[in-house]
């Protein structure tokens, strides 16, 4: 464990800075996506929509790479070449002049920040075990999540005053400061009784030794239907805000108050988790994301858009219930598997994401005309989630 007060300080604001890469190449490009669209000649929204989907799928499917090398190079050196794929990726998307330039550009950017995004959660799970990660792990999310918050405002600041591409290389220039904190103040973390040789039978093993564990698979399936909600909202919001609401100036503030409600829920749960443990969270916020589903589709059913603030603080119910849920479900699926954690983070985070990116595409589909469709998916992801917990409650109590 770390062991000052100082020194595990710094170690919360770099792992929160590494994670916080992967907000701001999707939050600040969010106010862009219909001035791209016009530049790259897309006229359809659900093409746009791809271009935040898509940075997932290369998010899911690097993973599956950095977290096997990392239990046998280290650490920081995976770290360092993610961020060097990333740099690269960015650059296309600065000069991308087709829809499916951006696209490669933007799976790309996914596949470099798996590194930083991953391997963070493996430091945490390095250094720290048990609820008291759960504890580390939410101090984490709650300074991450400030990029959400501000991301989408400065990104249309940058958006109005520069161009869309300063998005980008703006992104770089925060990725190499990180880079050369992360590089001068933070130490390998990978115990040496845990380096692995590097061979390919590295993934077999690993995958084996992961779905021995009935909590891991479970936590990672729920996380899977949890990110495929927040991954849907992401996709839509410019699209429900902008487009339904006619709110294009509001629209970064809208959703920076969404994404506060996740910092705030992730902040008091860094405070409560040891006390009332993280299992007996999940149950309790996972209800109340599936209640708030349920009224949504059962007041609005076959009605327009309600009023913006009823809309809003919708969200913010539910994306404060999420907010108890990202750091809980990760460490819960991450608490068995701590001999293989680089290997553990790395399926965790491509099954949840594999999961989440054809949820985020499907249920988007359907997001034309009023936000209706969105909370279906929500409930039928939370009661699923519900359901999969109360079938296998013998198993992971």
């Amino acid at each position: 464990m770390q062991k000052k007060t100082n020194s595990q300080l710094e170690f919360i604001i770099i792992m929160a800075c590494l994670m916080s890469l992967v907000a701001l190449s999707i939050d600040a490009v969010l106010p862009a996506l219909t001035s791209i669209a016009v530049d790259i000649h897309s006229t359809n929204t659900a093409d746009t929509q791809l271009l935040i989907t898509m940075i997932f799928l290369g998010l899911g499917s690097g993973q599956l790479i950095a977290g096997p090398l990392s239990d046998s190079l280290g650490r920081k050196p995976v770290v360092y070449g993610g961020f060097i794929i990333f740099a690269m990726a960015s650059i296309i998307c600065v000069y991308a002049q087709s829809l499916e330039l951006m696209i490669l550009g933007r799976i790309l950017q996914g596949i470099g920040l798996s590194a930083p995004r991953t391997l963070s959660i493996a430091m945490v799970r390095d250094t720290y075990e048990g609820d008291y990660m759960a504890k580390i792990m939410s101090f984490i999310v709650s300074l991450f999540i400030l990029i959400p918050v501000i991301a989408p405002t400065l990104g249309k600041l940058m958006l109005d005053n520069f161009g869309w591409q300063s998005i980008f290389t703006s992104q770089l220039l925060f990725g190499g400061l990180v880079m050369v904190w992360f590089k001068i103040k933070q130490p390998e973390t990978l115990k040496l009784a845990y380096k692995k040789p590097f061979h390919l039978s590295i993934f077999k093993e690993g995958f084996i030794e992961f779905f021995k564990h009935n909590d891991a698979i479970i936590y990672t399936v729920i996380s899977g239907f949890t990110t495929g909600s927040f991954m849907v909202f992401l996709g839509t919001s410019q699209h429900i805000f902008q487009k339904q609401y006619n709110l294009v100036d509001e629209f970064p503030y809208l959703f920076g108050a969404i994404a506060l409600a996740v910092g705030f829920a992730t902040f008091i749960n860094g405070t409560v988790v040891v006390k009332y443990g993280m299992k007996k969270l999940v149950r309790f916020f996972l209800t109340v994301f599936t209640a708030v589903s349920l009224f949504y589709v059962i007041v609005f059913y076959q009605q327009v858009n309600p009023p913006i603030i009823v809309l809003v603080i919708s969200f913010m119910i539910q994306f404060f219930a999420i907010g108890f849920l990202f750091g809980n479900l990760r460490s819960l699926a991450m608490q068995p598997i701590g001999h293989i954690a680089g290997v553990g983070a790395a399926i965790n985070g491509f099954v949840s994401t594999v999961m989440a990116v054809p949820i985020a595409f499907f249920v988007g589909l359907y997001v034309v005309d009023t936000a209706y469709p969105l909370f279906l998916g929500f409930l039928f992801f939370g009661s699923t989630s519900i359901l999969l917990l109360f079938l296998t409650r013998k198993k992971v109590n």
